[in-house]
């Protein structure tokens, strides 16, 4: 992991003298940040960055992320501090998700700090639990209905689902790791935390893990809460107004931290 590190840090830097930014956070994010990755799985980096000053000041709209093409290895793209700063006021999960990374490559500013503690503020149980939901509900769609399914899709159906049910018990944003909710919400013991914890070793494993018969008792709980959150959700609170004035002055103090 080491020479990848170093690999991504050498990346994220030319892409700062490409494009004439500052990046101020940087981490992983995807399969690898939640703990389930694939053998074969890419590393997917995603970064907030600001411009200078003067590129703000125009009457023009301006593009509001960098992205690179994607290789064999690495998936790396990012946002204009003021684009994530406007998706974190409407309580965006993918932006909330890096903020709480276990895997940061870069952090030479405050900005992710500043934008932490105001998480509370912004969180919105109901647009984050919709989000969570629709992924889920996807999914499940998508690779998991018939006798024969892409059993490592799971997980994908699996994590958002769980992170509903903190949600609702906690009312807060769920923690980024499969296993952090896994063994918080599933009864140990139960057959069914058997049957992900035995999946989710596999995974680790390097198991290949394509179409197999369905696991009954992780199908049975996933129909259930699927059917229970398209209700639960309606009746979900939404964020609290009037954080507008700290995240301008979070973005003008970033601008001063960064350029001077």
């Amino acid at each position: 992991m080491t020479e990848l590190r170093q690999q991504i840090l050498a990346q994220l830097r030319q892409m700062e003298r490409e494009e004439q930014v500052r990046i101020i956070y940087a981490c992983e994010s995807g399969s690898r940040a939640w703990g389930f990755p694939s053998k074969d799985s890419d590393y997917d980096v995603r970064f907030i960055y600001v411009r200078p000053v003067e590129w703000y000041l125009s009457i023009f709209a301006k593009r509001d992320v960098i992205e690179r093409p994607i290789s064999e290895l690495l998936d790396i793209n990012g946002w204009d501090l003021k684009k994530a700063l406007n998706l974190f006021r409407k309580s965006n999960p993918p932006l909330m998700e890096w903020l709480q990374s276990p895997i940061v490559y870069m952090e030479d500013y405050s900005a992710a700090e500043q934008i932490r503690a105001l998480s509370p503020l912004t969180f919105s149980p109901k647009s984050c639990m919709y989000h969570y939901l629709h992924m889920a509900e996807g999914n499940y769609r998508e690779y998991l209905q018939g006798e024969q399914v892409k059993i490592k899709k799971y997980f994908y159906v699996l994590r958002p689902v769980l992170a509903c049910i903190w949600i609702e018990k906690y009312g807060t944003m769920p923690p980024i790791e499969f296993t952090a909710l896994a063994d918080e919400l599933l009864p140990a013991g139960s057959e069914l935390k058997e049957a992900v914890d035995s999946l989710l070793a596999r995974k680790k494993a390097g198991d290949e893990m394509d179409l197999e018969p369905q696991i009954r008792p992780i199908n049975a709980f996933l129909e259930e809460k699927l059917q229970y959150y398209k209700q639960a959700a309606k009746g979900m609170p939404a964020s609290a107004d009037g954080q507008d004035h700290q995240l301008d002055e979070l973005f003008r103090s970033m601008l001063r931290e960064v350029w001077g």
